[in-house]
């Protein structure tokens, strides 16, 4: 089994398990065993087998065999750190989620429904636990303040926006910030503000990182005080106007946020929720969630009441096994639509040809929000596991994994960190609400408070569930902790809209 992938399922506990996992490893032992002879001086060449008449312990030799291999499992060795990453769990399950368990979405002695019906409570309980907490809310209200102090000290007329999944209020606990500095340079001054960065403190420079020859030139940082993680780029509007179309879909779309927020947290803990590490950016994601709505052979799967594991269970589907990535094209504009990608190479700048996923940008003509994907087929392998995982486990015939009461179906999928929930744990405890002044706690859109902040162009992303915003200065607005909406009654999968 892929350990970026999955791992052993609780049916699969057992004594063949055992003898199988052992054999794997022995044999994945010889395939590593490309020893050094430690007493080969240096710039030898080092053999590619063990030597007969070496002089080395044959311990040493096991202890570095097991090194070489346990290094397949060694999360530092992951292209990035990532607090929710689950790879390798199944060598390092006590690590990773056994304090907790993995799946703190479960409400104690709650009685789940059976198969999909208890796929979809669970849905529902994991959106209701992920949505940000107002002290995390608050937190990066506070994150997003302090660094547009330090750009407005700069440049006083430039305007810092949100943008991203801040503003649509799609973020995770983990979820980077970006923001937009939009002003008049002749050129992009991304180490005049890192600088400035460092001299106020707001991150160290071991965090900081210029990316001034990428695609979209970013300043990317860990705030210190909050160890939240930021991206900030220049003049890049279209992230705004972006981050707006998708709060409309979320008001056309009510089960949009919920399947948003399980997808994304799907791809993250694999290490496929960024372009650079093999995966597919979250705006992809959203707009493959948003078409899977728009042309969705049910008129009423979009509905408050429709069956979010029925809905998930299709979007895996439809993209890890039906999908023709190679000549078909995404287009959410006007209803959406499938495309050819002759279609899109029409209206692309020459020189340019459709990706693997292919994405027509709803805002420009001609852009391919899927052409850096270089990772789609990954991502379309681990949708069709959990196709697989997901529609075994909610079958009826498979009674021994068809109660989520005894072991849940979402955290076949998904399961969180316990390094997540602690740093959760410890955000309530070391940001409590009243360390921040002039906090809104009043759920009233209208009662929301509005600071200036000396930029009439920032506006804050709300919570999930939330829309309010601000076109002028920071908008704070404190999440409700709980957002309950009601499951379909009497077990049904799927429920009409009503009005």
């Amino acid at each position: 089994m892929d350990p970026a992938i999955g791992w052993y399922q609780p049916e699969q506990e057992g004594p063949a398990k055992d003898l199988w996992t052992r054999i794997w490893e022995a044999q994945k032992g010889v395939d590593n065993m490309n020893l050094v002879d430690v007493n080969t001086s240096i710039g030898t060449k080092s053999h590619d087998y063990i030597p007969v008449d070496s002089t080395t312990n044959s311990d040493e030799q096991h202890n570095r065999v097991t090194a070489n291999c346990n290094n397949y499992f060694n999360r530092k060795r992951r292209k990035r750190e990532n607090r929710a990453s689950t790879y390798g769990m199944n060598h390092n399950q006590a690590a990773l989620i056994g304090e907790h368990g993995g799946c703190p979405w479960k409400i104690p002695n709650k009685t789940y429904g059976r198969g999909v019906i208890g796929l979809h409570e669970e849905i529902e309980d994991f959106y209701n636990y992920m949505c940000p907490t107002p002290e995390e809310h608050e937190l990066r209200v506070d994150v997003v303040r302090r660094i547009e102090k330090v750009v407005l000290s700069l440049w006083p007329e430039a305007k810092v926006e949100i943008f991203g999944s801040f503003r649509t209020g799609l973020y995770l606990p983990t979820s980077d910030i970006d923001l937009v500095v939009i002003g008049k340079w002749e050129t992009l001054p991304l180490r005049t503000l890192e600088q400035s960065l460092l001299e106020h403190q707001i991150a160290e420079a071991s965090t900081l990182k210029v990316l001034d020859k990428a695609t979209v030139p970013i300043v990317k940082l860990t705030d210190t005080k909050s160890e939240v993680k930021v991206d900030i780029s220049f003049n890049m509007s279209n992230g705004v106007k972006s981050a707006e179309l998708i709060k409309e879909f979320k008001r056309r779309f009510p089960v949009l946020s919920k399947l948003v927020l399980v997808l994304k947290q799907f791809l993250l803990q694999r290490d496929l929720n960024e372009v650079f590490t093999g995966g597919i950016s979250s705006y992809s994601l959203i707009l493959m969630t948003i078409s899977f709505l728009q042309l969705h052979p049910r008129q009423n799967a979009f509905c408050p009441g429709a069956n979010l594991g029925v809905l998930l269970i299709e979007f895996f589907e439809l993209y890890g096994r039906k999908f023709n990535y190679m000549k078909t094209g995404i287009r959410v504009k006007n209803g959406g639509t499938y495309i050819s990608k002759e279609e899109v190479l029409r209206d692309m700048i020459d020189g340019h040809r459709p990706s693997l996923l292919c994405i027509e940008d709803p805002l420009t003509p001609g852009n391919d929000i899927g052409r850096s994907s270089y990772g789609a087929l990954q991502v379309k392998q681990t949708f069709e596991y959990a196709y697989i995982v997901l529609t075994q486990a909610v079958n009826p015939l498979n009674t021994l994994i068809y109660d989520a009461n005894k072991h849940s179906i979402l955290g076949r999928i998904i399961r969180v960190t316990d390094e997540v929930i602690d740093y959760r744990a410890w955000i309530r405890e070391e940001f409590p609400l009243s360390s921040y002044p002039a906090v809104v706690t009043n759920q009233d859109e209208d009662d929301s408070l509005s600071s200036s902040s000396g930029s009439d162009g920032s506006s804050l992303g709300s919570e999930p569930g939330s829309d309010t915003g601000s076109e002028s200065g920071l908008r704070v607005v404190i999440p409700s902790p709980v957002y309950h909406i009601l499951c379909p009654p009497g077990g049904m999968h799927h429920q009409q809209c009503q009005g």
